[in-house]
């Protein structure tokens, strides 16, 4: 009987050092995660499907493999950055 009593005060005090260590949940939603929240839950989805042809996939990804090509600007880069040349 005393094991149970035991048991069952130390579930409840971690229940409260549990519920205290919790962060406050934000009062109000900003518009950026109401944004994230209709794109996660695909309501307003469109309901026909987008496809792209061939030569539109393949324009896509010559533009991205093309972006490589072009140096990152030095006042991009960050002083503590090891690069390949160092």
């Amino acid at each position: 009987m005393i094991r149970y009593l035991v048991l069952l005060i130390g579930s409840v005090g971690l229940g409260v050092v549990l519920a205290q260590e919790r962060p406050p949940a934000p009062a109000t939603e900003t518009a950026a995660e109401a944004w994230l929240r209709v794109q996660a839950s695909g309501t307003q989805a469109s309901p026909r499907g987008q496809a792209q042809t061939a030569q539109e996939r393949e324009r896509a990804l010559q533009r991205w493999l093309d972006s490589y090509k072009h140096p990152i600007p030095q006042y991009l880069r960050r002083p503590s950055a090891k690069t390949a040349d160092n």
